[in-house]
């Protein structure tokens, strides 16, 4: 794999963040912690901290993230081969990744819709959170990415959801939901997918048009005045700022409160969103919490 950031990513990047390039393009380099996160509905904190400290595994822990395990000496192959991964008891997640849910906050019997699902960690995590007691629609329209998403609801033991092989802007708008996450395909301008031959400008202009439709199909999917949480993994404002600038008379941006931790390196974006700049323990990120009109 090419390890050279794209000529016109850094151009972009020095464009959008003057002042934090440099910061921006060093994350984008380093090696980032294994990480997971633990599931809920088979096991808890105290089982697992036992289990890692029997294998003489290291690990940290944040506040902020309760369910999370931070790796010093072990990386994704030794997790996946240790039982408690094989019998669904933790979900290997990057921390970024963990926060969209954090911020849509869901609760027992609320009707949440997971637009984009596969391969399942955030729709897991949702179950997780609230002890199997949300009514769960999760949509995943390639095939592949759907088996993907159904193996790991099943490992995980997820109860009450229905799993719809579905592209998520053809569902019909008589469906209503008390609560939207939105983690909408992305270049992944954040993350080590720079890295792969298909990453490119062409590649961030189409999928644009894919988050603004999928966001605006959000908006009529969810009760008024109800949630919508929008994340990426890309810190393009073409993929992030200008698509909720496009809807901006449809929805209210709700400053986020629940992420404050001090491992994560904030960059400049709309207030009361959250733009994350990669780093050893985050990939680049965008949340944004939305009430519908």
């Amino acid at each position: 794999m090419n390890k050279v950031i794209p000529e016109f990513l850094v151009n972009r990047i020095k464009a959008e963040y003057p002042e934090e390039a440099e910061l921006i393009l060093d994350g984008l380099k380093v090696e980032r912690k294994t990480t997971f996160r633990v599931n809920r509905i088979k096991s808890n904190v105290l089982e697992i901290e036992k289990v890692l400290r029997e294998k003489n595994i290291e690990f940290s822990r944040l506040e902020d993230l309760e369910d999370a395990f931070i790796l010093k000496n072990a990386n994704e192959g030794v997790i996946r081969s240790l039982e408690i991964y094989k019998q669904g008891k933790i979900y290997l997640q990057s921390l970024s990744s963990m926060l969209p849910v954090l911020v849509l906050d869901p609760k027992e019997k609320e009707n949440i819709l997971d637009m984009c699902a596969a391969p399942g960690g955030k729709t897991t995590q949702i179950a997780s959170i609230t002890n199997n007691r949300a009514f769960i629609t999760a949509c995943e329209k390639n095939k592949i990415r759907y088996d993907r998403l159904k193996f790991n609801l099943e490992k995980q033991r997820v109860k009450n959801f229905n799993l719809m092989q579905e592209d998520s802007r053809n569902l019909n708008d008589f469906f209503k939901f008390d609560k939207i996450l939105l983690d909408t395909p992305c270049s992944g301008s954040g993350t080590e997918a720079i890295y792969h031959e298909i990453f490119s400008q062409e590649l961030v202009e189409r999928i644009s048009k894919v988050q603004e439709a999928l966001l605006r199909k959000a908006i009529k999917l969810v009760n008024p005045e109800s949630t919508i949480v929008y994340s990426t993994c890309s810190i393009l404002k073409e993929e992030n700022e200008r698509i909720l600038e496009k809807v901006k008379d449809l929805i209210e941006i709700v400053p986020i409160q629940q992420i404050n931790n001090e491992k994560i390196d904030f960059l400049q974006g709309i207030k009361g969103t959250v733009t994350i700049c990669p780093n050893e323990y985050f990939e680049g990120f965008f949340v944004a919490k939305l009430v519908k009109k």
